[in-house]
């Protein structure tokens, strides 16, 4: 009988006439026990349904972070490798800004190697 009611529930019910008869009256009226299966039964499919949208925006919203994550991280990238090539003098100054450090390390090495007399350092060595 509790299958049959939820099944048969109505969900609208718009009476032509006035008049209550105590037929219709019995037709709808439902026990304590009845109501509770009926409220029973719509939370589940409220639940069920919140859980599946719940887990439908949670994926859509993993895959949109990812990819912009991988954005993010291409760009940072990309841009770290041009200020190093450029730093390093492999590709050419960009609007006139030179970043080129090779040649001031190169100069200055240089610079310090002829300070230091290699005489002294090679006898120190093999001492």
């Amino acid at each position: 009988m509790i299958k049959t009611l939820i099944t048969e529930f109505p969900l609208t019910d718009v009476p032509v006439e006035r008049t209550v008869t105590e037929e219709k009256i019995r037709k709808y009226t439902y026990t304590k026990d009845e109501v509770d299966v009926l409220i029973s039964a719509a939370v589940k499919k409220a639940v069920a349904e919140a859980t599946r949208i719940d887990e439908e925006s949670m994926a859509k919203h993993n895959r949109d972070a990812t990819v912009i994550s991988m954005i993010l991280g291409f760009t940072t990238l990309a841009l770290f490798v041009d200020g190093l090539l450029r730093m390093l003098g492999i590709i050419p100054p960009f609007m006139e800004i030179d970043i080129n450090i090779l040649d001031k390390i190169e100069t200055d090495i240089v610079d310090k190697i002829k300070q230091v007399p290699i005489q002294r350092i090679l006898q120190s060595g093999f001492r």
